[in-house]
């Protein structure tokens, strides 16, 4: 899987100081995904229950890796295994950061 750096300061960018303008859609996204991960068999949480183990204390997708705090807070992030799609474009993304910082 190739690593986008763009997406991931996205979500960590939305997660710990979400842009004002915006701070209200991200967090109803993330609870909306959040939502469908936890019911997810790749969900790390889930994937203890049938004996797999891990060091790591976050809550994650056991399929990309991803800290699901921060990835359900990526706008332009879709789910690898097509749970929920991106609601925004990268590009748009783009333009309104540049909108929202001036």
């Amino acid at each position: 899987m190739k690593l986008n750096f763009s997406q991931i300061y996205e979500g960590w960018r939305n997660k710990l100081v979400p842009p004002a303008e915006i701070k209200k859609a991200i967090k109803a996204t993330s609870d909306e995904r959040l939502k469908m991960c936890r019911t997810c068999e790749h969900q790390s949480e889930n994937r203890k229950l049938t004996g797999w183990k891990t060091v790591r204390p976050d809550e994650h997708c056991t399929s990309c890796g991803c800290t699901l705090s921060a990835k359900t807070a990526c706008l332009s992030c879709s789910c690898p295994k097509n749970k929920w799609l991106s609601v925004i474009a990268g590009e748009d993304e783009d333009k309104l950061n540049e909108e929202i910082n001036g």
